[in-house]
Formats: structure tokens, sequence, C-alpha cells
């Protein structure tokens, strides 16, 4: 005879049956949904296992850069390319350029991204924009709508309705506190950058300084070097001919067209009145003309009358521009025949009197 409870009426294997199956889908449904102290925990470790990868991508990048600087200390283009590929990459930027400061103007020296710039583009270092902004502020610059603020950035507010882009941030590049560059964020829609995001984009500036350095160095070092050896080689020629100054001269000559990237170059000896020309090197035309002419009187409001007035240093950016091609027909027949634009000219002066 089977045994029923009393309570419920239903066999005891058949309910502990059921309260076993009832405890299996209590604990897969616990597995399956967990408390939110154990969501919290899991999103916290995937965050930091993300920042870790982020911070050893970013690493990796770094050493990259330190690498090749490392590799060629002279060759600054890679360099600059690789950051500003990186600084894309790690600050998600659509676009990065890095500007050179020159005189007042800021260079293009580097970009990565889809806007287009004119070969060579250079601009006047002004408030006016965000680069120029960055450069003489020495900090960082961060513009949310670079379209939307045309009377605090005009220029530049200009430039991105031209170009399309948005949200700007800029760092710029400081050689001891002194601004040389600036390194540029672009975003084509309205989406400001991190903190993080800026502050990742300062060390991608300052690996851009190390490299800008390094290369100003080598092409420093190797300058001086380069006028060491023109000079030893022109006090090698006097001490050989002491009496001979012929080929002192175009040793001379020939040292200071190179040094100096000059189409030619020539060397005056003045005897108080007159300007004779003892040396030339570059346009044979120009040299057949110096020996047609020379000697010739100082020709007022010319480089050479310059010099014989008591001048130094005359520099020249245009010749043409000078009032002496316009007023003298023979400075502007010598003008004309140099194919000269810009000149340098340095007196030669012993005991205050110029000798050339």
């Amino acid at each position: 005879m089977r045994r029923r409870s009393t309570g419920s009426g239903q066999p005891a294997k058949s309910r502990r049956r059921k309260t076993l199956t009832l405890k299996r889908h209590k604990a897969r449904k616990a597995k399956k949904a967990p408390s939110p102290t154990e969501s919290g925990a899991e999103a916290k470790i995937a965050q930091l296992i993300r920042e870790r990868d982020d911070a050893l991508e970013q690493q990796r990048a770094a050493a990259e850069v330190l690498k090749i600087i490392g590799a060629s200390p002279t060759e600054l283009r890679p360099v600059l390319e690789v950051i500003v590929k990186s600084a894309a990459r790690f600050c998600d930027a659509n676009d990065v350029t890095i500007f050179e400061l020159d005189g007042q103007d800021l260079c293009l020296a580097a970009h990565r991204g889809p806007l287009q710039y004119e070969s060579g583009l250079r601009f006047p270092c002004t408030r006016g924009s965000v680069a120029g902004r960055t450069v003489i502020d020495r900090k960082a610059v961060h513009v949310i709508d670079l379209q939307a603020e045309a009377d605090e950035f005009p220029e530049g507010s200009a430039f991105a309705k031209r170009f399309g882009h948005r949200t700007t941030a800029g760092v710029p590049l400081l050689r001891e506190g002194v601004a040389i560059g600036m390194i540029q964020l672009r975003r084509t829609e309205v989406n400001p950058f991190t903190d993080k995001q800026i502050a990742l984009l300062g060390t991608f500036a300052a690996q851009a300084v190390i490299a800008i350095e390094n290369a100003r160095l080598f092409s420093e070092t190797k300058e001086a070097l380069a006028q060491q050896t023109a000079t030893s080689e022109v006090l090698k020629v006097i001490a050989s001919s002491p009496g001979d100054l012929a080929p002192m001269f175009d040793v001379m000559l020939e040292s200071t067209t190179r040094l100096c990237e000059a189409s030619h170059c020539h060397v005056w000896r003045f005897d108080g009145q007159l300007l004779h020309a003892v040396a030339v090197r570059g346009d044979p035309l120009f040299a057949e003309w110096l020996q047609k002419n020379s000697p010739i009187a100082p020709i007022p409001g010319s480089a050479a009358g310059r010099i014989a007035r008591g001048e130094d240093i005359v520099h020249v950016v245009d010749r043409r521009d000078e009032e002496a091609y316009s007023s003298n027909p023979v400075f502007r027949d010598f003008v004309d025949s140099s194919g000269t634009r810009a000149s340098l000219s340095v007196a030669l002066r012993r005991d205050g009197l110029c000798l050339a």
C-alpha cells in the first residue's frame, strides 16, 4: 500500500524530485544574472584591461618614435610624420598638423589627415588662429567648435569653414620655455577632446621638440665643421703663397659661395675713390661685366656704396628695390647682368679704413 503525505496528498518521492528541480533552476538563474556588485566589478576589470592595453600601445608608439629619432637624428621629416600618425591614432583625431615657427610665420612641417594644404603653407603667427594663439600664449588651446568662434578666432574660424573641421586642440612645442612651433588636432564634428587626449598630445609635442632639436644641433655642428675646414684651407693657401693673393681669393670665394649657398661671389678693392674687381666666382657673364667696367666709383645707395661710406654689413633682400637701381643706369646694368636679387656685403677694414 502506497504511503501518502498527510498535507498535500502528493507522494514524498515526487515532492523531493520537485524540490531538487527548483533548486537547480534557482542555481542556473543565479549564474545567468549576476548581482549588481558582481557586474560592477567585471566592468571595472574590463575598463582596467582596456586602459592597460591603451597604455602599452601608447608606450610602443612612443618607443617607435624615439627609435626613429635615435636611428636618424638628422632626418627630421620621417620622425615628424610618425608623430602625427601616432597622434591621429591615439588622440582619435581626423587630422593632425605640426607647424614650426619661422620668424613671424608658422610653416607646415608635417601633416596627417584629409585636409588638403597647399605646398609650402605658411601664415602669420597671430592670436586669430588656434595655432598662433597656442604659440603666443605657450599653452594648450582647446576650441569645441572653431567654425562658431569667428569673433575669438577670425582667421582660424574662416580656415575651419573652408576645410570643414570643427573641434580643434593645439599644444605648443616648447624648447627651454620658448615656443618653436605647435602640434594641432582637428575633428570634422563637434566632439571635444578629453583631458587625457590633450595630455597625450603634450607627449607627442615633447617628442617633436626632441627631433627638431636633434636635427638643429646636427646641422649647426655640420656647418661649424664646414666653416672651420674652409678657414683652414684659406690659411693653408696663405701660408703656402704669402705673396700671391689670387690663390687665396679663389679658395675663399669658392668656400663662401658654397657655405652661403650663393649663385656667385666677388671681391672689390677700394682705393679711397674707386672700386676695383679683384676676384669673382660664379656667372661668367657677370665676371665679364666686372672686368669691362672695373674700376667704378661707389654708387650712392648701392651695397658697395654703403660699405664705402662706413657700414660694415649690408643685407639687401631685393636689389631691384634699391634706390640706386632706379636712379643709376650703371647700377641697373650691374644688377641685371649679375642676375641677382638678394645680396650680402661685408666690409674688409684695417685700422678703420675700408679696404674691400
